[in-house]
């Protein structure tokens, strides 16, 4: 049985100095520690014998202990700030005065309590040492000792035992920062009632202006130890607080959204939407949907597992739950390996079935998620949605939207659907469908006509469904003088060219003097505001077949001038087109032309 070289007299001088400090001030509580405590323990472990191994890691961490002390000794403004004075150095007294103790039975040889029983002492005042040294760490790295954090300063004596003040909205950026910082310190070295009162703090602070404040936390706290939070060891009140303000962070703004992302974010948020409380599972859907926003964070999900935990949140639950977790599928749905792993998964009857029974808002996103796996899943996505009825449950939930929104994700969907000769075969059969096309082209948003008049360019309906679409031309014609959105001018004129392919639908729009007037406009070589070759089609479908009038009408609107010029300029279809339009007169018009 060996022990520290150590004589009772020295182990009972420094006991009894240790009473002294106990009564001290902070100030000459640090100076005991520094001078008289950490000296005397330093030495014992470097003297012992017993459980050499042991003491030896206690010696090196002693030793980083009294140079971090030294450090934080080094600052005019470490008493006022109540982490350390009233948390930490209380706290790293009772260890030491523990490991004191410990030292002094070593001299017994008979070891009091036995071998083990001292051993796992030695192993409880270690691990302690290793907290204090981390939230010494905490304390010094975040340069809150260096900041004068005292009550007159800031606030009364019990707020600034608890937690400062929240800023007001004229603080200023470094202001700011210490409070973020001083928060964060608090979470990690406080006791349960600090660490709840500083993350209502933190929500508090959020917000107040979350997209400006957001940026600074994630610039200046300590976001791992946030997430730390949201593990199922954590007490469930701190668990559920950092669930909100991980969540605030995710949707603030791209800085706070990318920060706790590389913090590695999305695997603690889907565990909590896997298997938390109903609150944890809203507030993890919410943070899981706005880091997925983001492409270059989307593609993460698969690496966690995260497809089938959100098919499964998909399923009858919580409403909001079902919303948000088919808007993180509706996010990554682009993305090809998650895709591919959507399709295994299940997600495409789950998908579905919220067409049915979720939310308007769970709705409208699983119309958008299905419309992108059928435009970008090929064949067999497009036929498992099939498979389930989902061009059925699309056209239900277009004839029920109750907002643009709802219309424009239900077309996008059947758009991308009628790639399916099976689903175009189906939608060019329903009456009713076109109808709903017809009304949408005629009163519905710039980027929805556009989507409508697609659908009837590229499905092929009976000659009865293009009649009934008559009322619905003189809009397409509008909708080709318009430069945006992308594409409509294109899909307005295809389906102007299909509708026209009847022959009442040519008469009716021949009569319309708008619409052969602004057609009329869009052939002329100096309106640079529609390609030429989309109104010489039109042109081309109109004066298809008998009928002298439509031809008469087109010519005294001025339609020959035009077509002659862009005959000239070798536009696909002018020449043909104003062969149609002046009849036997064609020769005496370019006569004109050359003469001049």
């Amino acid at each position: 049985m060996t022990s520290p070289t150590l004589s009772p007299s020295t182990t009972a001088a420094a006991a009894d100095e240790e009473e002294d400090e106990s009564s001290s001030s902070p100030s000459e509580s640090l100076d005991f520690i520094l001078h008289r405590i950490l000296p005397f323990l330093l030495a014992a472990a470097l003297s012992a014998r017993f459980l050499a191994g042991r003491w030896r890691i206690l010696h090196s961490k002693l030793s980083l202990l009294h140079a971090a002390l030294a450090d934080a000794a080094a600052s005019p403004h470490w008493p006022s700030n109540p982490l350390f004075r009233d948390n930490l150095l209380p706290a790293l007294r009772a260890t030491l005065r523990s490991l004191r103790a410990l030292s002094a039975r070593c001299l017994d040889h008979s070891l009091p309590g036995g071998k083990l029983r001292f051993q796992s002492d030695l192993d409880i005042a270690s691990s302690a040492l290793t907290v204090h040294l981390r939230d010494l760490h905490v304390l010094l790295s975040s340069g809150l000792l260096h900041h004068d954090a005292s009550p007159s300063n800031s606030a009364s004596d019990d707020d600034a035992a608890i937690v400062l003040p929240l800023p007001g909205p004229s603080a200023s950026r470094a202001e700011l920062a210490f409070f973020v910082r001083d928060l964060f310190a608090r979470l990690q070295i406080g006791a349960l009632d600090l660490k709840q009162k500083a993350l209502d703090s933190l929500l508090e602070l959020l917000a107040s202006d979350t997209a400006k404040l957001s940026r600074v936390v994630a610039e200046e706290g300590d976001l791992p130890s946030l997430l730390r939070l949201l593990d199922p060891s954590a007490h469930f009140v701190l668990r559920d607080c950092a669930a909100a303000a991980v969540s605030l962070l995710a949707s603030a703004s791209d800085a706070s959204r990318r920060a706790i992302f590389d913090e590695g974010a999305l695997g603690p948020v889907l565990r909590l939407l896997d298997s938390g409380s109903p609150v944890l599972k809203e507030r993890a859907a919410a943070a899981i949907q706005a880091v997925t926003a983001d492409p270059a964070c989307a593609w993460a999900l698969s690496a966690y597992g995260g497809v089938s935990i959100l098919v499964a949140a998909c399923r009858p639950g919580s409403p909001a739950v079902q919303a948000l977790a088919a808007g993180s599928l509706m996010n990554v749905a682009a993305v090809d390996d998650i895709r591919i792993t959507m399709a295994e998964e299940g997600a495409v009857p789950a998908l579905v079935e919220l067409l049915v029974s979720g939310n308007t808002e769970a709705q409208k996103n699983a119309a958008l998620c299905l419309a992108t796996l059928a435009a970008m899943g090929g064949a067999e996505i497009r036929a498992s949605i099939l498979e389930e009825n989902g061009h059925h449950h699309l056209l239900q939930f277009l004839r029920e939207a109750s907002d643009p929104e709802a219309t424009d994700r239900a077309l996008r969907a059947i758009s991308a659907l009628s790639a399916s000769p099976t689903a175009a075969k189906h939608l060019s059969s329903s009456p009713h469908f076109f109808a709903q096309l017809t009304d949408i082209i005629k009163r519905g948003s710039p980027s929805i006509q556009q989507t409508a008049a697609s659908l009837v360019a590229d499905l092929n309906p009976s000659e009865d469904i293009k009649r009934s679409m008559a009322e619905s031309m003189s809009a397409l014609v509008e909708i080709m003088e318009c430069p945006k959105p992308a594409n409509a001018q294109e899909a307005a004129a295809g389906a102007l060219t299909s509708l026209l392919a009847v022959r009442s639908n040519r008469r009716e729009l021949s009569r319309d003097e708008k619409s052969i007037t602004r057609l009329v406009q869009m052939l002329d070589p100096k309106n640079e505001a529609v390609g030429k070759e989309l109104p010489v089609g039109v042109a081309l479908a109109l004066t298809a077949g008998s009928g002298g009038g439509v031809r008469k009408r087109l010519a005294e609107a001025g339609a020959c001038q035009h077509l002659q010029k862009l005959a000239e300029d070798d536009v696909p279809g002018a020449k043909k087109a104003l062969q149609r339009i002046a009849g036997g007169r064609l020769k005496n018009l370019f006569s004109v032309a050359w003469a001049q």
